[in-house]
């Protein structure tokens, strides 16, 4: 394990660093991975009410990241990061596997605040978008600072590209073939780019990550969403022609017509190659509730790994169906439940909690 302490980053010039004769490409979440970031929560984040459970979570989570690749712990201080090495030890991890950040963050959700890594000519480049807390909703700078930190201590040993660009992991999903999905509830909100159209944010996620197409979809919504209906807890891509999504079959459960609605819109697609694509339907849990307020639990918020795909679990029928769901479309990995009926009660699951880093991207 090597531990790495914050220092002044450097900054990095977006224009200088593209350059359109190269080749870039988002890679699909399945392409092959050194690690994956992660942000311990501690008692000075919004878990204090419910830290033990939610560490539990994170104990698991941890453990068969461990199991798959490096993980990129990120600790408040040195006491914290003892205190998760003893959590992880007690569960078994295997700790050679870990490497370390001392870093002060708002919050866990790394998601949306880590470097988006693109292929550049093949080679990683970590892109660093602006993050604002999800247009402005909550205090977000010290998150805003991670990746820089990241890069300076020598973690991320590939170039990291800055832009000003409000961009949150969260809100697309590529196919690593030149596809991205996303939201326009999300993307076009003016909260975050006020200044920028929707051809304007076409043409910068085109320069950013190679994009060829984007496909925007306009329904499909979660209550207690505080993220603007980011992409990951709607559709994902499983593979280039597959896309699991949200479903709710319960007419009388109001998510019931914007998933319709959402599906419909799926039914329309085509891939690249012209093709329907193959839909995955993730039924929803029945509804959860924490301070009295509905939860967006969604099963389509799952994390691919090297050799699992880690996907979330309410304590709900569904859980099981859907694990065996996603295990018919991902033969090459086990799907593996992660209880989180802790982590959803602050609005986020897996896959929000988390960012791959893909081959060459980390120091090994």
């Amino acid at each position: 394990m090597r531990l790495f302490k914050l220092q002044n980053p450097p900054s990095y010039d977006y224009n200088n660093c593209m350059n359109n004769q190269t080749k870039t490409v988002l890679p699909a979440e399945w392409t092959p991975q050194d690690a994956v970031l992660l942000c311990w929560p501690h008692q000075s984040m919004d878990w204090q009410s419910i830290l033990p459970e939610v560490e539990a979570t994170f104990d698991e989570l941890s453990y068969y990241i461990c199991e798959s690749q490096q993980l990129i712990i990120i600790a408040h201080d040195a006491d914290h990061q003892a205190h998760i090495e003893q959590r992880l030890s007690n569960r078994g991890a295997r700790l050679t596997a870990v490497q370390w950040l001392l870093h002060h963050n708002n919050d866990s959700w790394c998601r949306d605040f880590g470097p988006i890594t693109v292929l550049k000519d093949n080679q990683p480049v970590a892109v660093n978008c602006e993050f604002n807390g999800w247009g402005n909703k909550y205090a977000h700078q010290l998150d805003n600072n991670t990746n820089q930190a990241l890069v300076e201590n020598k973690l991320i040993t590939c170039p990291l590209l800055t832009t000003d660009l409000v961009l949150e992991g969260g809100s697309i999903d590529s196919d690593g073939a030149g596809t991205i999905l996303t939201t326009s509830q999300c993307l076009l909100d003016k909260q975050r780019n006020p200044a920028l159209n929707k051809q304007q944010i076409e043409s910068h996620l085109k320069d950013l990550l190679g994009a060829q197409r984007i496909i925007w979809l306009n329904s499909g919504e979660l209550e207690g969403d505080d993220t603007d209906s980011h992409i990951d807890n709607l559709a994902r891509f499983c593979n280039s022609e597959t896309i699991a999504y949200a479903h709710c079959d319960d007419m009388h459960d109001p998510h019931y017509t914007p998933l319709k609605q959402l599906e419909a819109e799926l039914n329309q697609l085509k891939t690249l190659q012209g093709k329907a694509y193959k839909l995955i339907p993730l039924t929803i849990p029945g509804a959860k509730y924490f301070q009295q307020q509905r939860l967006p639990a969604s099963y389509v918020n799952f994390l691919i790994i090297n050799k699992f795909v880690l996907m979330p679990t309410y304590n709900d029928p569904q859980d099981t169906i859907n694990l065996a769901q996603l295990q018919a479309v991902f033969a090459d990995r086990k799907v593996i439940g992660i209880d989180c009926c802790s982590v959803i009660k602050q609005s986020g699951s897996i896959h929000c909690l988390t960012m791959q880093l893909p081959r060459h991207t980390v120091n090994n």
